[in-house]
């Protein structure tokens, strides 16, 4: 994913996944170079995980939403009440990171699709 002359969005997700499918046909739709990186066939990029942790915290990236989350044991989800248990939980299920996950040129980072945030970005 490091090659210094791209200069574009990089979305991270999971190819069938509909949220996914909507923002890439988006990005096509206005024109926008961008790379995606599926990291259900691709794998969980580790550093990056931290990246985005940091960059928007562990419980925006966790999509409590999802199938995923609802077929999770209600222990489980219990435990859920950490920085280290939810990188743990993210690890084993990437299905439970909420998508996409988009790193911007301008070394921001945003989680979910939203037109009208994204329609700023490309725009500035």
């Amino acid at each position: 994913m490091s090659d210094p002359s791209f200069h574009g969005p990089i979305v991270y997700g999971i190819a069938n996944c509909d949220t996914v499918k909507k923002a890439r046909a988006w990005l096509d739709a206005h024109g926008v170079a961008y790379r995606f990186y599926d990291f259900k066939k691709q794998g969980l990029p580790q550093e990056r995980l931290s990246g985005w942790m940091e960059a928007v915290g562990w419980e925006r990236l966790v999509n409590r939403r999802g199938t995923t989350w609802r077929r999770l044991d209600p222990v489980v989800q219990s435990r859920l009440v950490s920085e280290s248990a939810a990188r743990t939980l993210m690890e084993d299920q990437v299905s439970l990171i909420k998508r996409p996950v988009v790193e911007w040129p301008q070394s921001d980072v945003s989680v979910g699709f939203d037109p009208e945030d994204w329609a700023r970005r490309i725009r500035g």
